[in-house]
């Protein structure tokens, strides 16, 4: 196929930069797609963003059960792929797809059965700011199955070295939120002002329309899709390896999530404008961590096939040639965002007695991003080698040092951006630690088992 890039032989720079680009671009879509919604919600006040920021928590976790499926699919369909054994490779993408979809619809009927404690749990201030986050998360958690779905297909496809494919279903879902957003929001033509339910609802309608697109695009993937049976029954074999590579990622990610609901309950004892100070300056963060994390995702395809094709050289050069760029990136991003805080953040929240915080999370922030691009990059390697427990291990317990270092912090003249700078703090840690372990680990004693 056209789209698809030869992982195994060429050099090896191009290689990845062909694979990764449209990664990257599908990652900055999924920015941009954030920050349409928090530019529009920030028009209706602050009040609004709390509510979102608060429910979007739940949102991120799920997140983190999805990479179960999506990791576990997209590094053994990888190594099999590498091993030249399609069929295999047929056999995680069908058992990849059937495990997401069953979390997303479990995680999904647990959100619309449980939104008031979920909720609760932040003891935000006001009735309409509780009010319009638990809204806000029946209709996009309760309907979270599409994100699911989305997230396993990119990863396969990933592994196939076709990256373009997600980045046009993620930019038509991108079009789609950008002309609904302000249609269901404030209400154009015929329909009535819907506010933050007016935003999940465009969301969702978006995600739903990404899954289509995939759908719809696979049938021209006959290696892997041809004849892949979603419904038939599920092969507790493969379940298995799925989730031995997948669990690590996954509980790193929804202990990342959990951590930073506490975090965030945290920040919300300093009223509901601290927490829209987060929502805001996190969302606009992630314009340099989502786009590292969608090179990562195109190092761990790289490294997959190569590592399953016995290639540990080629491997290994792909890694530095990824971090080199990383490396660039994250410089930037923190250079952007220390001397630029005050313009960024007042396209989202124009309103002046926020502003103040929100260019002490940025700049404060600003300061470890070129070391979160090191980790995110190089728990990418991991994954694609198969080893996902280091990064986790690594990633989770400087994680939860967190905490108690916000609570020392925020104990000091720095108040509020003592938690800032807990989260710093552990980010550079997170950066150093896990790049020397990689340098030191990397390849010893690993097999590859593409078999049943």
């Amino acid at each position: 196929m056209r789209q698809k890039i030869d992982l195994l032989n060429g050099p090896v720079f191009p290689s990845l930069a062909k694979l990764a680009v449209p990664i990257m671009a599908t990652s900055l879509v999924q920015m941009a797609y954030n920050l349409t919604d928090m530019i529009w919600i920030g028009r209706i006040g602050s009040n609004a963003v709390a509510s979102v920021g608060a429910a979007g928590m739940y949102m991120w976790f799920a997140n983190g059960i999805a990479v179960l499926a999506k990791m576990g699919g997209q590094v053994k369909v990888g190594h099999a792929l590498g091993a030249g054994e399609p069929e295999q490779a047929r056999g995680y993408a069908r058992n990849a797809i059937q495990l997401s979809l069953f979390f997303g619809l479990f995680y999904g009927i647990i959100c619309l059965l449980f939104q008031g404690p979920l909720i609760g749990f932040f003891r935000l201030n006001s009735k309409t700011v509780i009010q319009d986050a638990e809204v806000y998360l029946a209709i996009t958690c309760g309907l979270v199955v599409f994100s699911f779905l989305n997230q396993v297909f990119t990863g396969i496809l990933t592994a196939m070295g076709n990256s373009r494919t997600s980045f046009l279903a993620t930019a038509i879902g991108l079009v789609i939120n950008i002309i609904l957003d302000p249609i269901l929001i404030f209400g154009i033509g015929p329909f009535p002002q819907m506010y933050v339910a007016g935003a999940a609802i465009a969301t969702v309608f978006a995600q739903s329309v990404v899954t289509a697109v995939f759908l719809v695009s696979i049938r021209r993937e006959p290696d892997i899709f041809m004849n892949l049976h979603f419904f038939t029954r599920p092969q507790t074999d493969i379940l298995k390896e799925l989730i031995q590579i997948g669990l690590p990622s996954s509980i790193q990610n929804m202990m990342f999530t959990g951590i930073s609901m506490v975090i965030a309950r945290m920040v919300a004892s300093f009223g509901d404008a601290a927490v829209a100070v987060q929502k805001v300056g996190s969302q606009i963060e992630s314009i340099s961590w989502m786009t590292s994390d969608g090179f990562a995702a195109a190092v761990n395809s790289f490294i997959a096939q190569n590592f399953g094709a016995g290639n540990e050289t080629r491997a290994k050069r792909g890694y530095r040639c990824s971090m080199i760029v990383v490396l660039l990136w994250g410089f930037f991003c923190t250079i952007v965002l220390i001397v630029f805080p005050a313009p960024i953040f007042r396209i989202f929240i124009p309103e002046a007695a926020v502003l103040p915080m929100g260019i002490d999370y940025l700049r404060i922030l600003g300061v470890s991003q070129l070391f979160m691009c090191m980790e995110i990059t190089t728990a990418g390697a991991f994954s694609g080698l198969g080893r996902t427990l280091p990064p986790s291990i690594v990633s989770t317990s400087l994680t939860v040092a967190r905490i108690p270092m916000a609570l020392l912090l925020i104990s000091t003249p720095l108040g509020l951006n003592g938690i800032w700078w807990s989260i710093t703090i552990s980010s550079i840690c997170k950066g150093i630690v896990l790049t020397a372990a990689f340098k030191k680990m990397t390849f010893r004693g690993i097999k590859v088992n593409t078999h049943s």
